[in-house]
């Protein structure tokens, strides 16, 4: 059972850069994503990354700000995000699949972090 730990979030101002990080307990060959939910929304995709590395993918809403990458000798992926926006706030959830999701739907993943809180003030 891999667990994951974010940290990182925090209170910020818009146009600021903040970076989130997601700990594994054990090393694992997993794909990572990261996902958010804003306040009485939804949980959605933020940005995803392969266990090789090779492939990340992105949110519309995020993509040219955010880059998620991973460290596998040290369990760890990555969010930095650039340029934040009020309607980036939002509890962000790192989370892991096993496989190869074909659309990285929250229901794809196997499991998932408790979440850290991003606030953007404007």
């Amino acid at each position: 059972q891999v667990q994951l730990v974010e940290s990182g979030g925090g209170l910020v101002q818009a146009g600021d850069s903040l970076s989130l990080s997601c700990a594994a307990s054990e090393r694992t060959f997993s794909n990572y994503g990261w996902f958010r939910q804003p306040p009485g929304k939804e949980r959605e995709f933020v940005a995803a990354i392969t266990w090789s590395g090779r492939s990340t993918y992105y949110a519309d809403s995020v993509k040219g700000r955010f880059t998620i990458s991973r460290d596998n000798a040290k369990n760890t992926v990555t969010l930095r995000m650039n340029s934040l926006k009020p309607e980036d706030t939002a509890t962000y959830y790192c989370a892991a699949a096993r496989g190869l999701p074909s659309t990285w739907h929250v229901d794809d993943m196997n499991y998932w972090g408790k979440g850290t809180l991003v606030t953007v003030a404007s």
